[in-house]
This record gives C-alpha cells, sequence and structure tokens, in this order.
C-alpha cells in the first residue's frame, strides 16, 4: 500500500505522474529527503527528522522546508492509511524544476515496510566493509562534498550494496582508507562491548542517526555507558555485537562480517531492541 500528500496539503494518486521530468531531484538529484517510522498511528522522532531535512536543506543551500506543511503532510499520510501498523515515510524536497521559478518540490509518500527488512530485523544479515575513500577532517576542508546531508544523490550507496550482493552479503560497512569505520549506506553503525555502545563521530563526515540517538537515550536511562568515538574496522570483529540502526530497519544484528561470523549476539540484540523500544 501507497499513499501520497503533497505540500499543498492534497492527497494524490501515488500510481499517476506527479514529477516533472525536469525537475532537478530527478535530474540531478539535487534534494534531500528523511525516512520516517510510523508505529500503530505515531511517527518516531519526527521532530529530529524535520531538523536534519532542513540542516540538510541550508547545506544544500535550498529554500528552507516548509515545516508545518511537512507536519500536515504526514498527519494526511497516516489519517488515510489503512494498510498494516508500520509505515515507512518518505519525506522529499528538491529543487524544483530547472530554470523555473525556485519553487521547490516537495511530498511525503508512505509505504508498506518490505518482507526483506522485517526478516533481517528478526535474523540479522551479513556485511561486508567497503572504502569510502573518506579521511578524518574531509568534511571541514571540502564543505561542497555534502558529507553531512542526507541528500537525493545516493548512486554510491546503492553500487555498494550492488557489490555487497555480488559478494554474498545484504549490507555495507563503510569505511576510511586507513580503516575507521563510517556507517551504513542507510543506516547508522552502533557497536556494542559490555555494556558500551558505540558510534562513530559525525566529525568524520557521516549523518548523525536519529534511531541511534534513540537508542542511546533509553540505554543511558538503564545505566549503559554511551559514546560517540572513533572505531577500527578490527574493533568489530572482536567486539559483542555490531548492529545496523535506522528508522526503517529499527536494530538489526550483523552476524558475519567480510565472510566471519561474528559473536552470536541474538541475546544483546533482543535487549537493545527492548531498550529501544522502551523509548515509546
Amino acid at each position: 500500500m501507497r499513499v501520497l500528500a503533497l505540500l499543498d496539503g492534497t492527497l494524490a494518486d501515488p500510481d499517476a505522474p506527479q514529477i516533472r521530468v525536469d525537475d532537478l531531484g530527478l535530474m540531478r538529484g539535487d534534494g534531500v529527503f528523511e525516512t520516517v517510522l510510523v508505529v500503530d498511528g505515531k511517527p518516531r522522532e519526527l521532530g529530529p527528522h524535520l531538523d536534519r531535512l532542513a540542516r540538510s536543506a541550508a547545506l544544500l543551500d535550498l529554500p528552507e522546508p516548509d515545516r508545518a506543511a511537512f507536519e500536515r503532510t504526514v498527519s494526511l499520510v497516516v489519517d488515510n492509511w489503512t494498510g498494516g501498523r508500520e509505515i515507512a515515510l518518505k519525506l522529499i524536497y528538491t529543487r524544483g524544476v530547472e530554470g523555473g521559478d525556485g519553487t521547490a518540490t516537495g511530498f511525503t509518500l508512505g509505504m508498506d515496510i518490505s518482507a526483506k527488512v522485517r526478516a533481517q530485523r528478526a535474523d540479522g544479515l551479513a556485511a561486508i566493509t567497503l572504502d569510502r575513500g573518506i579521511e578524518p577532517g574531509l568534511a571541514e576542508r571540502a564543505p561542497w562534498l555534502l558529507l553531512g546531508a542526507k541528500s537525493l544523490s545516493y548512486a554510491v550507496n546503492m553500487a555498494a550494496l550492488r557489490e555487497a550482493e555480488r559478494r554474498g552479503a545484504a549490507e555495507v560497512v563503510f569505511t576510511t582508507s586507513s580503516g575507521s569505520v563510517l556507517e551504513g549506506p542507510t543506516s547508522t553503525l552502533v557497536l556494542a562491548r559490555d555494556r558500551d555502545l558505540v558510534t562513530p563521530p559525525s566529525t568524520l563526515g557521516i549523518l548523525p542517526g536519529t534511531t541511534q540517538a534513540a537508542l542511546f537515550r533509553s540505554a543511558t536511562r538503564e545505566g549503559w555507558t554511551v559514546k560517540v568515538a572513533p572505531i577500527a574496522v578490527d574493533e568489530l570483529h572482536a567486539a559483542d555485537g555490531v548492529f545496523l540502526v535506522s528508522s526503517v530497519r529499527k536494530i538489526t544484528r550483523v552476524h558475519t562480517l567480510d565472510g566471519k561470523p561474528l559473536p552470536d549476539s541474538a541475546d544483546l540484540h533482543a535487549r537493545l531492541v527492548e531498550l529501544y523500544e522502551a523509548e515509546y
């Protein structure tokens, strides 16, 4: 099932043409987006997602998104949803048509969660490490690379996932050329060691995760230590658990990395899922 809401406050047919062929989001990936999880009619972390949408838009020199309009689209989709209890909301915001008057294009599309993602939530997945060509300090030295923006330019991320599939895996952990961990193509990495949770710093040019932040809030209340610190690839193999987290995948464990089984983290995964769900 899909439900499409436009920024003017109307619903539209998701099976009918809606985007002009000269929209810069389509032609050049010149736009930003967010993915919000809705469970039982309640959007999770909507405020932080809208904050991040605005930050990404600012990095691309896009007009500031109309927050109230996007909030209305979210309500429209949720109120008209007749599918399952979970919805993946895609909030899309582009520069608009080439040569136009500068009016941005924006909409929210509600979709079902795929069976593949649901299975990975339960069973975990195999991942590979791939060099992303990013080094510490690059985001500050070259802000035009938009390393901290959630842009529509996802060709590299999708190419990485195809490479993972060719190697018999389902996901990717991006690294720097010197061997520091970054993130997944569509997720944040969290390492667990004893009662410590660690995620790489955004200063490496990665996107701070809303789901990771929610997990860390809950874990802190329960006495866990949470850290934002560099992680070396070798540490992943020695950890109690490695997890890829995002709005749609929630907390998903990595059971195999670069063809090598990681320590069994099924029980730890169940505990982290409890911590995350306790936020809601």
